[in-house]
C-alpha cells in the first residue's frame, strides 16, 4: 500500500473534470490514475499514470481499482457494480457506490427528496413516451412540464419542456422518465457542499447560473450570486441538509431553484466536481478540485471564502462547426485583465461542447461580469 501522503488515486473518466483533479493534485505530487477509452481525453496528459479501458466496463474497472488506495469519479454513468465489489474488498470508492447508483437515476433521486422531507418540484415517474401521452390525454398531466430521462442524461442530454400538443410529437423522450412541473423560476443556483469520511462538512458560496437558451448548457455563472442574505443563507442551509441526509463523501454540486414565490427547490444534484464551480480555481480561497481531494482522503477541509467576486463562461463550440478545434481571438481575450482561460484540450470541436471555460474576476461583481462577457465576444470556438 502508499504510504498516509502519497495514496494511489484513481479517477474513473478522463474528461475536463479529470484532468482539473489531476491538475490539483499534481501540487502536493499525488500519484493520479486516470482510465478512460484512449489518450485523446482531456486527462490522459495530465494523470500521473493514464490506464486505457472503459468505465462502464466491468472488469476493467475492478482490474483498475485493485490497483488505488481510493477510488473516485467524474462521471457518473459508470459501471458501480465493479465499485459495490471493490468495496466489499476493503478499497475506499468515494462518492460511495450507492450514493452514485441513488444520484445517476433521477427517480431514485426524486424519491429520496420526498423520503427525507426536502423541498423539490412535483414529479412523477413514467415508462416512456406512451404513458405521458396517455396521462396527458387523461387530464392527469398538464402543460407546461419537464421530461428528463432516468438515467444517462448528461450536459442537457435527455431533457424535454413540453410546453404545447404539438411537443408531445416531436419533443418526447422514450426512455422512462421523471415528469416535473415546469417551476416559475426567478433564478437558478448552485451549492457545491464538501463532507469527509469524518464528517467534516464546508459550502461554496452560492452561485448564480444562466443557461444558453437552446443548448441547456450553464453559459454564464456569477459569485456570489445577486441574492438577500436570507435567500443565500437558506440555499446554503438547503444544500449542507441534502448532503448530510444522503451521508455522501466527496462534493456534491446541489442545483437549486429559486421561484419567484421565494421558495427554494432542490432541482438536482451531481456527486463531483462540477460546472458551477469552475470560478472556484481563481475565486475562493480553496479550489473545488483541491477540496474533493481532501475530501476523498479524509484530510482537513479547506476554507472556502470567496477572495474575489467571479463569473464565469463556458467556451462552447460555435454553431455550425465541427472539426479540429481554432480559437478565434486568443489574443484579444488575453488582453482583458483578470481573464483565466481553461482549455480543456479536445482536439474537435462541434456545436455546444464544452471546449473549456473563462473565469474573469473583479472588485465587483458588474466589473467580474462585463469582463467575462469581454471574454465571451473575443473568442469564438470555430472549426478548420
Amino acid at each position: 500500500m502508499a504510504n498516509t501522503t502519497s495514496p494511489r488515486i484513481g479517477i474513473l473518466g478522463g474528461g475536463q473534470l479529470g484532468k482539473m483533479l489531476c491538475q490539483a493534485g499534481a501540487d502536493w505530487h499525488l500519484p493520479i490514475h486516470v482510465l478512460d477509452q484512449n489518450h485523446s481525453f482531456p486527462a490522459a496528459n495530465y494523470a500521473t499514470v493514464f490506464h486505457r479501458g472503459d468505465f462502464r466496463n466491468n472488469k476493467d474497472v475492478l482490474e483498475f481499482g485493485r490497483k488505488m488506495d481510493v477510488v473516485t469519479i467524474e462521471i457518473e454513468h459508470i459501471d458501480t457494480a465493479a465499485l459495490h465489489q471493490l468495496v466489499a474488498e476493503g478499497i475506499k470508492v468515494y462518492p460511495q457506490p450507492d450514493k452514485i447508483d441513488l444520484i445517476k437515476d433521477k427517480g431514485l433521486q426524486k424519491q429520496f427528496y420526498a423520503d427525507h422531507n426536502i423541498a423539490t418540484s412535483t414529479w412523477a415517474l413514467y415508462a416512456g413516451a406512451a404513458e405521458v401521452r396517455q396521462a396527458v390525454a387523461n387530464g392527469q398531466l398538464r402543460f407546461p412540464f419537464v421530461q428528463k430521462a432516468r438515467t444517462g442524461g448528461y450536459d442537457g442530454q435527455g431533457v424535454a419542456v413540453i410546453r404545447k400538443e404539438a411537443d408531445l410529437e416531436t419533443k418526447l423522450l422514450e426512455a422512462p422518465s421523471v415528469v416535473e412541473a415546469l417551476v416559475d423560476i426567478d433564478k437558478e443556483l448552485a451549492v457545491i457542499v464538501t463532507r469527509t469520511p469524518s464528517g467534516e462538512l464546508r459550502v461554496f458560496p452560492t452561485v448564480e447560473m444562466e443557461f444558453h437558451p437552446t443548448a441547456n448548457l450553464v453559459e454564464f455563472l456569477i459569485c456570489p450570486a445577486a441574492i438577500d442574505s436570507d435567500t443565500d443563507a437558506r440555499a446554503a442551509a438547503l444544500a449542507r441538509t441534502v448532503a448530510e441526509r444522503m451521508d455522501i463523501v466527496g462534493l456534491l454540486a446541489v442545483e437549486l431553484f429559486l421561484t419567484k414565490t421565494g421558495e427554494i427547490l432542490v432541482n438536482e444534484v451531481a456527486p463531483r466536481p462540477h460546472n458551477s464551480g469552475h470560478h472556484t480555481i481563481e475565486a475562493c480561497m480553496t479550489s473545488q478540485y483541491e477540496q474533493h481531494l481532501r475530501a476523498i482522503l479524509d484530510l482537513p477541509l479547506g476554507p472556502t471564502d470567496l477572495l474575489r467576486p467571479g463569473a464565469m463562461i463556458n467556451l462552447l463550440g460555435a454553431e455550425g462547426h465541427s472539426g479540429p478545434a481554432v480559437y478565434d481571438g486568443w489574443a484579444k481575450l488575453l488582453a482583458i485583465p483578470e481573464v483565466y482561460p481553461h482549455l480543456y484540450g479536445k482536439a474537435e470541436t462541434r456545436p455546444f461542447r464544452k471546449m473549456g471555460h473563462v473565469t474573469a474576476l473583479g472588485d465587483t461583481v458588474a466589473m467580474a461580469r462585463d469582463r467575462a462577457k469581454q471574454a465571451k465576444a473575443a473568442v469564438h470556438v470555430i472549426s478548420k
